[in-house]
């Protein structure tokens, strides 16, 4: 047998194992999860029968954790995808491994991410008013129909590089699980058979959504941004917000896939697939981020700093000095210095070293995201007490909920599909030795250099 059948073999059996031989260990997990998901829902109960009275909000802080999250996981469900489409457009074949990962943590982030929107409205069918009476010159309904027309995006972009996984699901599972199980995978597959015209067509298809969603995805995290920016709020009146938003979103996605890479190559034994050089690189891009992150966050503090005009003196000495200080001050040395010298020293780079980094980067954005909302919206804009948002435990039990259910959500989607993508790692495979022979080639009989136009004219070989 071909050396390169025995490793398309040795593939599908490791990257295949978590669906075909399922551990009880990983289902009871997601059994763990889902009641914590339905204690989350239960406290939505609550809150639908008593009202948003039962929360920390008020009319000086109408916004809380909900609003938090929201932004929260958009920005992980940004980077995920970001980071895939980015790495193919470029050609990065390093990339293969990691892509699938990073896509499925843009659909579940986006699902619960959409959610907190209705959480924060408290009633939820007024969220139909958004489109029965909304205003095109109000930026919810912009963030409405961004997030709509970016969810559907991202889950075309996840599910047409499925095809190929998915058909080899069906064939293998043939006759050995139920019924619904074997309808399922054959429905998903879409009557894939390999051809090299459909492979030819799936890989076009690709290269064009990896080149739509980029734009796209950018601009539903600028679009979230201009909610804040275009509200007269200190700490929120500023131009920068949207790549400022846009820098924190692909920071806190990167981290995101670190930790997904980390988990899934340690419980479905891939360490042979997902190396230390992929983590690596992935780290690099995570303290590039991180440098880019700390340029925006000092630019948007130095700005505020050197007017201190009115009320934005209220808010920095809140930040700096104040009741919010412990959460800043955590987010400045936590989420950002410590995570930039873990990555950045090279006995600190190891995997285990990027993926504490990720934690902190992790912790540090959504404290970076609650100190967005809160304290601005604290500062009176009227001659009345600095104001209190105290969170109750409704809402700290609906965002544990919601991560309950976004990693829940995740776990299924690794329950259901391959982690990995066969079909490219595969293609990765084949490609190789014909590289390696055109290398070949060229050192055995190597071209002569191009002498320019004096040594064709005087004849010289």
């Amino acid at each position: 047998m071909a050396p390169e059948v025995i490793e398309r073999e040795r593939l599908e059996a490791t990257v295949l194992a978590p669906i075909l031989r399922p551990s009880r260990l990983y289902d009871l997990g997601l059994i763990l999860l889902g009641l914590i998901t339905l204690w989350g829902v239960y406290a939505w109960s609550v809150q639908l029968r008593q009202g948003l009275v039962i929360t920390g909000m008020r009319d000086q802080v109408p916004w809380g954790l909900y609003i938090g999250n929201l932004v929260f996981f958009i920005g992980i469900s940004y980077g995920g995808t970001l980071v895939s489409a980015v790495l193919r457009v470029t050609k990065a074949e390093w990339r293969r491994p990691i892509t699938r990962i990073a896509e499925a943590i843009s659909v579940a982030a986006l699902v619960v991410g959409g959610v907190q929107i209705v959480f924060d409205l408290g009633r939820p069918e007024r969220f139909l008013n958004l489109f029965l009476y909304g205003r095109l010159q109000s930026p919810l309904i912009w963030d409405v129909v961004a997030i709509s027309m970016y969810f559907v995006a991202c889950v075309i972009y996840f599910a047409l590089p499925l095809l190929p996984d998915v058909a080899l699901l069906r064939d293998r599972l043939a006759g050995t699980v139920p019924a619904w199980q074997r309808w399922f995978y054959t429905f998903l597959a879409a009557q894939w058979t390999g051809t090299p015209e459909q492979r030819e067509r799936l890989a076009r298809a690709m290269n064009i959504l990896a080149v739509l969603i980029i734009p796209l995805a950018v601009s539903v995290h600028t679009v979230l941004a201009w909610v804040f920016s275009m509200t007269l709020r200190p700490g929120w009146n500023s131009t920068a917000f949207g790549p400022y938003f846009v820098a924190g979103a692909v920071f806190s996605g990167i981290a995101a896939v670190v930790l997904a890479m980390g988990f899934f190559r340690r419980l479905f034994h891939l360490e042979e697939y997902l190396t230390a050089k992929h983590f690596r690189y992935v780290g690099y891009l995570l303290l590039t981020l991180n440098l880019v992150y700390i340029y925006f966050t000092f630019g948007e503090y130095l700005t505020m700093m050197y007017k201190l005009a009115g009320e934005e003196k209220e808010l920095l000495q809140a930040l700096f000095t104040g009741r919010e200080a412990p959460l800043f001050w955590s987010f400045i040395f936590g989420g950002l210095i410590m995570p930039a010298l873990l990555v950045a020293l090279p006995w600190t780079r190891t995997i285990l070293g990027i993926e504490v980094a990720s934690v902190l980067v992790l912790a540090g954005m959504w404290l970076k995201r609650f100190l967005i909302v809160v304290p601005s919206l604290q500062v009176p804009l009227m001659p009345l007490e600095f104001g209190r948002y105290v969170p109750t435990w409704v809402e700290w039990s609906i965002m544990l909920g919601s991560v309950s259910a976004f990693l829940l959500l995740y776990g299924i989607i690794g329950r259901l599909f391959p982690l990995i993508s066969i079909w490219e790692m595969v293609g990765e495979q084949e490609t190789a030795p014909a590289e390696a022979a055109v290398q070949a080639r060229r050192l055995m009989f190597p071209q002569p250099a191009f002498e320019g136009p004096r040594a064709v004219a005087s004849g010289e070989e």
